[in-house]
């Protein structure tokens, strides 16, 4: 593929009002929230789920691992499958096949049932929402209205799993845990109706050719086993048989993929694609920046149930701040700064203050006052978000071209499942093992358990710093007014924006 081509922006199609342009960015997003409420919703829910169908301890984590293993390692696949049979196809079959499994869930009887209709559910959502963000790009071209389309899909993305928390407690106390499940049918529904009528059909026309089977197979299945070795690491630990050799494994089977896409006539992934800063950049900020927040979320979470004596619904309503101010930051002030100044220097600002929040969060007391100690650096971190998720979403997708953009979109949807279950994964199992440590030195349980959520906090601040830098480097370029234009899809004639 030439350079031309590479840059060359998806457009969109030309039938399309700008007000159905706005109602089809509205299905997508409906699409995108039901599937980023089902990866918390059912947190809540667990302990009714084990009482219900019989789960052993060990065994429940499975109801949470057979849903991220399928949805972590199809996301890629799944991105270019979009790109080379058509994007608004992959989306209904992903919502129809997730709504069907989600209606499976909420019938469960048994433990082997809800399990193998959760990975279903799995798969169906990364089918979903791995072609959701190029199909952004596609209905919206050009600079201003494209940097509010990725600000609006941005915060869905965000808000969803703080909603899903709040939205979890409520349906199971309020009526059983299988509304958790059920409740997406006729949103699911919905959603599948509303996309055949508003999403343009030239969507769906294919942008790509060739077909690399083995390389889909050994990515599919290297991603699905690096996911569950990360998800299984708390439960078996480092050292353990199981997370040695599956670790191993997906090393072999990623390192055997990257050399069968250097050698295949048509890759699934085009190792080009890589060539350009912006897009390595965006996607190992977000690896890091992701795992950080996933672990900021879980051990927040912990530390106001365990150590401050917060309820369910009242820890789910502690997170709506940084809800509020993400939204405030990504719906509204975000898509002007990334018109101005471009994408990179608003990542810069938005991944700093992300750090300076995790900073603040890291010095919680064992006696701490939610107003005071936790309120504050939770604002801060809403910024940083709000900033930063647009933010990235504009320079992983700024080279898209109709060929690719499916594949960017897929790609920056693994590097966040993967970046946020290895994140949660090592800063929880250090967490505990400091506090392990400190209850061994003879400290009391809040203060042993307060320990490791401010050590792994600590290190979730240094991994947000490690990402400025990223950011930083990927700011070397001299950022022209032509430079920002580039970034968010204005022609290079344009300077009107």
């Amino acid at each position: 593929m030439d350079r031309t081509s590479r840059h060359a922006l998806p457009s969109a199609p030309t039938t399309l009002t700008t007000r159905l342009r706005w109602v089809a960015l509205l299905v997508l997003c409906a699409g995108l929230l039901m599937i980023i409420l089902d990866g918390t919703v059912v947190t809540v829910a667990l302990p009714s789920i084990q009482q219900d169908l019989g789960f052993s301890a060990t065994e429940l984590s499975v109801v949470v691992s057979a849903y991220l293993v399928p949805f972590g390692g199809v996301l890629l696949l799944a991105g270019r499958i979009g790109d080379l049979t058509g994007r608004r196809r992959v989306f209904l079959l992903g919502v129809a096949a997730f709504t069907i499994a989600s209606g499976l869930c909420g019938l469960a009887t048994t433990p082997a049932m809800l399990i193998g209709a959760r990975f279903l559910q799995g798969a169906a959502g990364a089918v979903a929402s791995a072609v959701i963000l190029a199909m952004v790009i596609g209905l919206f071209p050009d600079g201003s209205d494209r940097a509010r389309a990725i600000g609006i899909y941005s915060f869905v993305g965000a808000a969803g799993a703080a909603i899903g928390l709040l939205a979890g407690g409520v349906l199971t106390e309020t009526l059983s845990w299988h509304w958790v499940f059920l409740v997406n049918v006729p949103i699911g529904l919905i959603t599948v109706g509303l996309a055949l009528r508003f999403l343009p059909a030239d969507m769906s026309a294919p942008t790509g050719t060739g077909r690399d089977v083995s390389g889909a197979v050994l990515v599919t299945t290297g991603l699905m086993l690096t996911v569950y070795t990360v998800t299984e690491l708390p439960a078996r630990g480092w050292n353990s048989a199981m997370t040695i050799v599956s670790g191993i494994g997906s090393v072999l089977l990623l390192t055997g993929f990257l050399i069968r896409e250097r050698l295949a006539r048509h890759p699934l992934l085009p190792l080009s694609v890589f060539g350009d800063r912006r897009v390595w950049s965006a996607n190992l900020v977000q690896f890091l920046l992701v795992g950080a927040l996933f672990a900021f979320q879980f051990l927040l979470a912990l530390y106001l149930q365990l150590v401050l004596g917060f309820g369910a619904a009242a820890t789910g309503l502690a997170f709506l701040p940084i809800t509020v101010v993400i939204g405030i930051f990504s719906l509204l002030l975000t898509p002007r700064a990334i018109v101005r100044w471009g994408g990179r220097w608003v990542l810069v600002a938005g991944v700093g203050l992300v750090a300076i929040g995790l900073l603040l969060l890291s010095r919680i007391p064992v006696y701490g006052s939610y107003p005071v100690d936790i309120l504050p650096a939770t604002v801060v971190m809403g910024a940083g978000g709000g900033l930063t998720l647009p933010a990235i979403a504009t320079l992983g997708m700024s080279t898209a071209s109709a060929q690719d953009s499916g594949l960017l979109s897929g790609l920056l949807n693994t590097t966040q499942q993967l970046g946020g279950a290895l994140g949660l994964a090592v800063l929880s199992s250090l967490a505990a093992a400091r506090t392990g440590a400190t209850l061994a030195a003879g400290a009391d349980d809040l203060t042993a358990l307060t320990a490791g959520y401010r050590l792994a906090l600590q290190i979730g601040a240094a991994m947000a710093g490690v990402a400025l830098l990223i950011a930083i480097i990927a700011l070397r370029e001299r950022h022209s007014a032509r430079a920002v234009h580039t970034e968010i899809g204005f022609d290079h004639s344009d300077r009107s924006g």
